[in-house]
């Protein structure tokens, strides 16, 4: 389409370039997720601490928050 060196185009745009090129690192959290909404499905009473519980004893490295 347009032509243009990256470092011109974010100069235009008063960005820096390494934002330009960033990718995210984070893991994909999908089995995580899948994990929480089996046990909320069979525990349906349990909230988010109780299930927070259970995942680490089933050995998840997980923040509550995350939870």
């Amino acid at each position: 389409m347009w032509k243009v060196a990256i470092r011109r185009a974010c100069s235009v745009f008063r960005i820096d370039t390494s934002t330009y090129h960033y990718q995210a690192c984070s893991p994909d959290q999908a089995p995580l997720r899948n994990r929480i909404r089996e046990i909320a499905e069979t525990r349906v009473r349990y909230g988010y601490r109780r299930v927070h519980v259970l995942l680490r004893r089933e050995g998840w490295d997980v923040n509550h928050k995350r939870t």
